[in-house]
């Protein structure tokens, strides 16, 4: 006579029969896909409208900038070109102004001419961008190596390093920024006069990316720190302690790139605040100079000689193309925190 199996023995068949998944079932399940956090974020990018509009934009101007020189060979146009004839430039009644047929897009100019010296708007247009991108973009290079290195440095060091860079930090951020810059940058330009970045087109700016990256990095070495302060008593971080690693190695290899996500955010806020920058400095007259183009070098030539007055196409068309890549790089950059910290659109 065969006896009944357990209750407990049944029990557990039943339980081990439930929680093993049958070969159909787990076939059709779906597979759970690991992704980093840029991947992450790219993901979150692709789902906002505005954000894809913005990093078109950005991609256009950038794009725009780098093929400057073969979209101005295109219009058979160069920045430098000067063309007073009277054919161009009123020499009566407003001497200097463009004449209609010039003032505005045609054929042979697709932006018009800018009065006075009648050169090409939109080989100057091009050509400014790169210089503007340039000057910004290494700018904000230079205040985001500095400020997360230093930060870095001072909220995994601690102790006195933490206490020096603080009060280094709190100085540079007690400094009046505009002023500042306004006084430094002909005294540096004089002192780069003898070396190789002080050669031509070069002077001006090298100047600008030495001071607007010097001076821009003290915010962000303070947002770093913050963030390091609570990294470093992590487990990753006492585990390559514990297996010999040195300071410079775990800094490097563990801290900072833990910390890139928000680098990154301050990165792409920086960058239009650095191109409005070189355009106020340019406006003021310690920036880019003329014949170099830039953005701003061309607003300040516009209300140098009054030209906005007569000709606000001039003025229009450089201080349009530095709102739209601002407000794009500003799109951008509330797109990359969101995507990277979606906790904060919400407070």
């Amino acid at each position: 006579m065969n006896r009944a199996p357990p209750l407990t023995q049944l029990q557990s068949t039943v339980e081990a029969t439930a929680a093993s998944p049958s070969p159909s079932t787990s076939a059709n399940r779906p597979t759970a896909v690991a992704r980093s956090l840029l991947a992450t974020a790219w993901l979150r990018i692709r789902r906002s409208k505005i954000a894809l509009l913005s990093l078109c934009v950005v991609v256009a101007i950038i794009l725009f900038a780098i093929l400057g020189p073969l979209l101005s060979a295109m219009s058979g146009n160069d920045p430098f070109t000067s063309n007073t004839s009277p054919e161009v430039l009123d020499d009566l009644q407003t001497p200097g102004l463009p004449l209609p047929g010039y003032m505005y897009p045609s054929a042979s100019h697709w932006l018009g001419v800018e009065p006075g010296l009648g050169r090409d708007l939109f080989a100057r247009l091009a050509y400014g961008g790169q210089v503007s991108l340039t000057i910004a973009l290494l700018s904000t290079a230079v205040s985001v190596v500095l400020g997360t290195v230093i930060g870095a440095a001072a909220g995994y060091f601690g102790g006195k390093t933490d206490a020096i860079i603080s009060r280094i930090m709190d100085l540079f951020l007690a400094f009046p920024h505009l002023l500042l810059v306004l006084s430094l940058t002909p005294i540096l330009q004089s002192r780069l006069r003898d070396t190789p970045l002080g050669q031509g087109s070069f002077l001006p700016m090298a100047s600008l990316v030495i001071i607007l990256g010097f001076f821009g990095w003290a915010y962000l070495a303070r947002i770093v720190r913050g963030q390091v302060l609570s990294l470093r008593e992590r487990e990753f971080v006492e585990a390559a302690r514990s297996f010999g690693a040195s300071h410079l190695s775990v800094l490097f290899r563990q801290i900072i790139p833990n910390v890139m996500g928000v680098v990154l955010v301050y990165a792409t806020m920086l960058i239009p605040t650095n191109i409005s920058a070189e355009a106020a400095l340019s406006f003021l007259g310690v920036g880019v100079k003329d014949p170099t183009p830039s953005w701003g070098q061309m607003l300040n030539a516009a209300q140098s000689g009054n030209w906005y007055l007569s000709d606000p196409w001039f003025l229009a068309v450089p201080g349009a193309m530095l709102i739209v890549t601002v407000l794009a790089f500003n799109l951008l950059g509330d797109a990359v925190r969101d995507a990277l910290d979606p906790k904060a659109s919400r407070h």
